[in-house]
């Protein structure tokens, strides 16, 4: 065989090669961002070399306020795409919910996703509960209930209102245990760590009735602070 038909070949094999890579990394995902059932836009973004598409969807819920909220995204993965599903019961009554969900071709993010309805069923487990933003809170004992059977401490801060700093305690899945740096309502960066069984409580300092009524009302004020810049870009696409 000459040397013009082995590079030939050669070339046709690095073509052919190229292709199916790029057949196999490059594929179309739903692209959507959605807030209160409103969503901003609905399109399919073709992700070159992706890392999959992804689905997710986080619901929080103050039923003392009638406060329910849910925030679905749809995308490519900028990074190894890591399924993950929790749910949290923290502070007085603030629940909240998370579903990252991870898939491989074309358009394959484009199905229903939901987060596991939380049961009211006590489990056995009792952990202690607050939430500040003040550094430190009095925590009171929370009843576990269904899936919930960790005691879960939770820190977080603000991404673009650094501002923002959470301490929260209460009952959590087991896959709510050691999260690092997972981002909750686009604005929110937490780590997680979890303790088992009933934990006894510590009480920090007593705080005083103004700190204990920030406590009380920080997750509203916390989580509205964090998703005003959706709002804001919502009633902002609404009008265009």
């Amino acid at each position: 065989m000459s040397w013009f038909l082995v590079l030939k070949c050669l070339l046709t094999v690095c073509i052919i090669s190229h292709l199916s890579v790029s057949s196999t990394e490059s594929y179309g995902c739903i692209r959507k961002t959605c807030f209160g059932g409103r969503c901003l836009h609905n399109t399919t973004r073709s992700c070159e070399f992706s890392k999959g598409c992804f689905s997710q969807l986080q619901e929080f819920a103050v039923p003392l306020l009638l406060l329910n909220r849910r925030v679905e995204q749809r995308g490519c993965s900028e990074d190894n795409c890591t399924e993950l599903a929790f749910s949290a019961t923290l502070g007085i009554d603030w629940m909240f919910s998370y579903n990252h969900q991870c898939c491989y071709s074309e358009q394959c993010n484009n199905k229903p996703i939901n987060v596991s309805p939380l049961s009211l069923q006590p489990n056995g487990v009792e952990c202690p509960t607050c939430y500040s933003e003040l550094g430190t809170c009095r925590p009171v004992s929370l009843k576990c209930t269904g899936a919930q059977t960790t005691c879960v401490n939770v820190t977080g801060q603000g991404i673009r209102e650094d501002f923002i700093k959470i301490h929260a305690m209460g009952c959590a899945t087991q896959t709510a245990c050691n999260l690092k740096n997972v981002i909750i309502l686009n604005n929110i960066k937490i780590d997680t760590s979890c303790v088992s069984g009933s934990p006894p409580l510590r009480y920090s300092p007593s705080l005083s009735t103004d700190q204990k009524t920030s406590s009380a009302t920080a997750p509203t004020l916390c989580l509205l602070a964090a998703v005003l810049p959706a709002i804001m870009v919502m009633e902002s696409f609404s009008e265009l």
